[in-house]
């Protein structure tokens, strides 16, 4: 008898301390961050846009906030943001405290729809920078091209944005100012979006190009301290010189050795091309050397000489000014910006006449060929080629789609 009552004590302990050990549910409700990582969700939220020669203290004022604390505001945050350069057209948003004075807890100033400062009034004043999350997603865009890159990347409805990232990768492979009607391109890139709305075209992962009947395939490919585009054999498509001076214009006039000379009259060799293209447009040098020459000339106009290595060099005539710090003996990468279109000495028009020397003797640059960059590192050889396939096979599936089918189809 003892023993059985014994038993039951012992289980009953034991079933106390199972339900002793449950944990009780949470008497406290999940509290979320916003976009400026704040918790506000008793707070009312006033969202304004700085008025032109609006003060600080024009915002915060009206909101209770005293002048001293706003002298306070200044002078605790002048290390981290400034707060005269407050600038008009900028967003910024009130957290109010729902009291008896409404008292103000956080001015947020938005710098840009990215970059962001925190101004906390809580006890005291603090201030922080912070910067919103940019959402990434893959998109795919293939299209076959009517008119121009440009529109026909608006019909199909994506950024043309767009064509200046395809005129980058492909740079060294594709003159973009010669693209014709036919030609086509599949793109695997990345889209950015902020708050859930589209910001602006990434990074382009794959693509393919057909220019002139001709495939051209470019990988981006991450190496341990390295990143770059390649292409279906592991090579670079980085060559030592870009394709051309210009993202976007046209030849009005080609390398020749007899030309009637448009200002003079006279037929003489013309040992450049020239790009037909708006005062001002921006021209870059086709690959990394030293200025060796930056001046005015008579015939030339404001011009530039780059001297690339021990044989080759390129020339930049008729500039309209030049390119910021672009001086004699100043050393520039390639891309760079050294100039811009213009029409100074003997010029019709607005052109870039555009020369390249081997050794300095003048050729046609367009007939060169040139040895593409390093290729991938044999340490990745095999890496790259299973992502490269799996990509190539992405590319080849998108079905092609030009944008007069999309207008046709609304």
């Amino acid at each position: 008898m003892k023993k059985s009552l014994l038993l039951i004590v012992i289980l009953f302990f034991i079933g106390c301390s199972d339900k002793v050990t449950e944990e009780p549910e949470s008497k406290f409700e999940e509290t979320s961050l916003n976009e400026f990582g704040l918790i506000t969700d008793s707070l009312i939220e006033i969202r304004e846009r700085v008025k032109r020669n609006q003060t600080l203290s024009d915002m915060l004022l009206p909101h209770n906030v005293t002048y001293g604390q706003i002298h306070q505001i200044a002078q605790v945050s002048k290390d981290i943001f400034d707060v005269r350069k407050i600038q008009s057209g900028k967003d910024y948003v009130l957290y109010i405290q729902p009291d008896t004075i409404n008292t103000v807890k956080y001015f947020v100033y938005q710098e840009t729809p990215l970059r962001y400062y925190v101004f906390d009034l809580s006890d005291s004043i603090n201030i922080s920078y912070g910067e919103k999350e940019v959402e990434i997603r893959e998109a795919e865009v293939s299209g076959k091209i009517y008119n121009s890159l440009y529109q026909t990347l608006e019909q199909l409805k994506v950024s043309p944005l767009l064509a200046l990232k395809l005129s980058e990768v492909f740079a060294w492979q594709i003159d973009f100012y010669g693209i014709q009607a036919g030609d086509s391109f599949k793109v695997i890139y990345e889209e950015k979006y902020l708050d859930g709305k589209f910001m602006t075209v990434g990074r382009i992962k794959a693509a393919v190009f057909n220019h002139r009947g001709k495939d051209f395939y470019g990988f981006y490919f991450e190496e341990e301290e390295s990143a770059d585009y390649f292409d279906e054999e592991g090579n670079s498509l980085r060559k030592a010189f870009l394709k051309a001076p210009l993202k976007f214009s046209r030849i009005s006039s080609g390398y020749s050795n007899r030309r009637l000379h448009p200002v003079l009259k006279v037929y003489r060799p013309h040992q450049g091309i020239d790009y037909a293209a708006p005062t001002g447009t921006p021209v870059q040098t086709i690959g990394d050397g030293v200025v060796v020459e930056r001046a005015y000339h008579r015939g030339n106009g404001n011009w530039v000489k780059i001297k690339h290595n021990s044989t080759y060099s390129s020339a930049y005539l008729h500039l309209s000014k030049f390119g910021k710090g672009i001086t004699k003996g100043a050393q520039v990468r390639q891309g760079q910006i050294i100039g811009y279109v213009g029409s100074t000495g003997l010029s019709t028009g607005p052109h870039l006449d555009f020369r390249f020397y081997i050794n300095n003797s003048p050729v046609n640059f367009l007939t060169q060929e040139f040895p593409p960059s390093k290729p991938i590192d044999k340490e990745y050889h095999d890496a790259y080629w299973e992502y490269m396939s799996a990509m190539k096979a992405k590319l080849d599936s998108l079905s092609e789609k030009s944008g007069e089918d999309v207008l046709a189809a609304n």
